[in-house]
C-alpha cells in the first residue's frame, strides 16, 4: 500500500511565516528607517515645534515676571513686554506684613509637615516591607491602600479636627497630610529592593531593627527619600482647602489663602505701605508680585531635587 507524504498543517504556519520575515528583512548594512538621519526639513520641522510648545509654556510664566516690575504706563497702555520696569510693586508687599507673615507660615508648615510626613511614611514602609515578621502588618497595607480610592468626605474630617481641638490650628494642616498611600506605596518597594543579604548580615552582627532602618537602609534610600520630600513639600506649600476650612484667624492664612484673596478675587491688600513721594503701585502688578513670591521658594528646590527623580521614582515603582 503506498503511503503518501503529507506535510502537517501545524507546521506550515510558522514556515510560511518565517519565510515572510526573511523576505521583510532589509538588505544587510541597511538601518531602519529609525536609526536613518532625518532630512532637514525634519529637523527643521522638530525645532519648529519644540520652540512653539517651549513659547507656549513660558510666556504666562515670564509674562507674571516681566509685569511684577512694570510701571503703570506699561500696565495702561497693553503692551504684551513692558518697556519701563520698577520694583515699587515688591518693595510696598514685602514691606507690609500680610504677604511676609503668610510667607513664613507656609515656610514653616512645609518645612515642619515635610519632615514629619517623611519620618511616618519611612518608619510605616520599611515596617511593612516584611508582612511576614509583622503582625497585623497585612491589615494595615490593606487599609493604607484604600484611602488611595475611597476618603471620608468634608464634614467626617471636620468633625476629626474639631474633636481633637486642632481647628484654627496649624497642626489642622500638617496632621491630615502626614501619611500620603502613594508616596509609603513607591518608599516601600524601594526598601524591597535593597540588598537583603546586607541587612540580614547587620542583624546576624546584632544590629537591631532600629539601628538597621537609621544607619544602612535610609542612607541607601537618599532617591527615594530626596523624591517623597519634594512630593510632601509640594503639597504643604499649596495647602488651600484644608487652611479655607480649618483656619479661621487671617493671622495664620498660609501665602495660598491670600493669593486667593487678594489675586482671584481682587481684594486690595490693606497694609500695602507706600512712600508719599511716590505713587502707588498698580494693582495688577501687585497682584503679579504676591504670584512670583509665592511660587519662588518651591521652584527653587525643583533644581536640587530633579537628578533624583529617575532614579527615586522609576525604582520605587519598578523593583519589588
Amino acid at each position: 500500500m503506498a503511503s503518501t507524504d503529507l506535510q502537517d498543517p501545524a507546521a506550515i504556519v510558522p514556515q510560511k511565516l518565517g519565510e515572510a520575515r526573511r523576505r521583510k528583512r532589509a538588505p544587510k548594512g541597511v538601518r531602519p528607517p529609525w536609526m536613518e538621519k532625518p532630512t532637514t526639513f525634519v529637523s527643521v520641522l522638530k525645532v519648529a515645534s519644540i520652540a512653539a510648545i517651549a513659547v507656549v509654556m513660558l510666556y504666562p510664566f515670564l509674562y507674571v515676571i516681566m509685569f511684577s516690575f512694570a510701571d503703570q504706563a506699561s500696565i495702561t497702555s497693553g503692551q504684551l513686554v513692558p518697556t519701563s520696569f520698577s520694583i515699587e510693586a515688591y518693595r510696598s508687599v514685602l514691606s507690609g506684613g500680610i504677604v511676609t507673615r503668610s510667607l513664613m507660615v507656609s515656610i514653616g508648615i512645609t518645612a515642619v509637615g515635610t519632615f514629619l510626613a517623611v519620618t511616618v511614611t519611612a518608619m510605616m514602609a520599611y515596617g511593612l516591607t516584611r508582612t511576614w515578621q509583622v503582625p497585623f502588618s497585612k491589615a494595615t497595607l490593606v487599609l493604607v491602600l484604600c484611602t488611595m480610592f475611597f476618603g471620608a468626605g468634608i464634614i467626617p474630617n471636620y468633625l476629626l479636627i474639631k474633636q481633637l481641638g486642632l481647628l484654627d490650628s496649624y497642626w489642622a494642616l500638617i496632621v491630615p497630610g502626614l501619611l500620603g498611600a502613594f508616596n509609603m506605596v513607591v518608599m516601600r518597594n524601594f526598601f524591597m529592593g535593597l540588598p537583603q543579604e546586607l541587612l540580614e548580615s547587620a542583624r546576624i552582627d546584632g544590629a537591631s531593627e532600629i539601628r538597621i532602618f537609621v544607619g544602612i537602609v535610609l542612607p541607601l534610600s537618599k532617591a527615594v527619600i530626596a523624591v517623597i520630600a519634594l512630593f510632601y513639600a509640594v503639597g504643604f506649600w499649596n495647602v488651600y482647602f484644608n487652611a479655607l476650612i480649618y483656619i479661621n484667624d487671617t493671622a495664620k492664612w498660609p501665602i495660598q489663602l491670600v493669593l486667593n484673596q487678594y489675586v482671584v478675587q481682587g481684594n486690595t491688600l490693606s497694609d500695602v505701605s507706600q512712600a508719599s513721594d511716590r505713587p502707588p503701585p498698580p494693582a495688577q502688578t501687585v497682584q503679579m508680585a504676591i504670584i512670583v513670591i509665592a511660587t519662588l521658594p518651591i521652584l527653587v528646590v525643583y533644581p536640587f531635587a530633579q537628578k533624583f527623580f529617575t532614579k527615586g521614582v522609576l525604582t520605587g515603582a519598578i523593583k519589588g
